[in-house]
């Protein structure tokens, strides 16, 4: 029986939970005076004791530019600029958020009246409050204070990303990492390294396309290097095994860096050569080293696919171990 939960390889069900909630393992939790160490004291008014900053005051207010708002506290993505429109409230108002189960909401019964209070899914930062009065189809407004928001401009996030393609076994359990690291934009598994085109699920299972399971981060690089994005993949999967990961057996589950320029390149076998020179693993890497020449993103259910099936027996099994460890390992990067 555990062998059959272990192997990524057996067939699943395509249903998925669509909660809108995120996992406690994607929370972040502190303690008030962590926060305040790390909060200036308008922002720990605002997002830890329920304030409100005066209207029409707001930084955030007037601006129009494309791009991302995100949560002040933790980073996590909440709104795109091209959510929001002037609602004439003097808040920054949006009429969704950037995706379901970035916003959680509460009852809040103060001031003597009944309104619903949204958070941070990720760090339970008071936002403000949503109502249902919005001008645009979703019906919909989210007012939100300008200090619980940082603003990332569209220019800024193309001018500072790279990206880099990673296989170690199972993509459900290295995606599931990579979520959870500071810096990190976004994560998407798929496959890679073969020579079938457009290739499914299954027929990369099967070990015949020559493909890798693989994830495709995208990341901040004023928040977090090369070097540390390799450092978390070397140490959350085990480089030595040929064409293995436990239980997971197949050209599909090697360890692969695909590059996507000279540079990461050089970065990649530097680290390699290192580490087998101060014989960190018992054995030696055997980590494939190639250039990305296509990334074909996998079927919709595999994306973010530990989050929303997190009670699923290989989540708690095996995945949640995993992440576990790597958020006890790197306390210090992560969201």
């Amino acid at each position: 029986m555990l062998q059959s939960l272990t192997a990524c390889a057996q067939p699943r069900s395509t249903e998925i939970n669509n909660s809108d909630t995120t996992t406690m393992d994607a929370t972040i939790n502190k303690t008030n005076e962590e926060w305040k160490k790390e909060l200036t004291p308008e922002q720990y008014y605002i997002l830890r004791e329920k304030g409100t900053e005066s209207p029409y005051t707001g930084k955030l207010l007037l601006i129009k530019d494309k791009g991302v708002y995100h949560c002040s506290a933790c980073g996590n993505e909440l709104f795109s600029s091209d959510a929001k429109f002037d609602s004439h409230c003097g808040w920054p108002s949006f009429d969704k958020e950037i995706k379901a189960g970035t916003i959680k909401t509460a009852v809040d019964n103060s001031l003597g009246m009944s309104r619903t209070e949204i958070m941070c899914a990720r760090c339970g930062g008071h936002l403000g409050h949503v109502f249902n009065d919005g001008p645009t189809e979703t019906g919909i407004r989210y007012c939100v204070n300008s200090i619980s928001l940082e603003f990332v401009p569209e220019a800024d996030t193309k001018n500072y990303t790279d990206s880099i393609t990673l296989g170690g076994g199972c993509f459900w359990c290295i995606e599931a990492i990579y979520q959870r690291l500071e810096g990190v934009i976004a994560v998407s598994s798929g496959y890679s390294g073969g020579h079938t085109e457009n290739p499914k699920y299954n027929e990369v299972c099967e070990g015949n396309t020559g493909h890798a399971e693989v994830v495709q981060v995208v990341f901040d690089t004023r928040k977090i290097s090369l070097e540390e994005i390799l450092h978390v993949f070397f140490t959350s999967h085990d480089p030595t095994t040929l064409n293995r990961q436990g239980n997971d057996v197949g050209t599909q589950y090697r360890s692969v860096i695909f590059y996507s320029n000279s540079a990461q390149q050089t970065i990649a076998e530097k680290m390699i050569a290192a580490f087998n020179n101060e014989k960190v693993f018992k054995h030696p890497i055997v980590t494939e080293i190639a250039p990305l020449k296509t990334f074909y993103k996998a079927e919709n259910y595999h994306q973010n696919y530990y989050n929303d099936n997190s009670n699923e027996p290989y989540c708690r099994l095996i995945i949640m171990p995993k992440v576990r460890k790597f958020q006890q390992g790197f306390k210090d990067i992560l969201k």
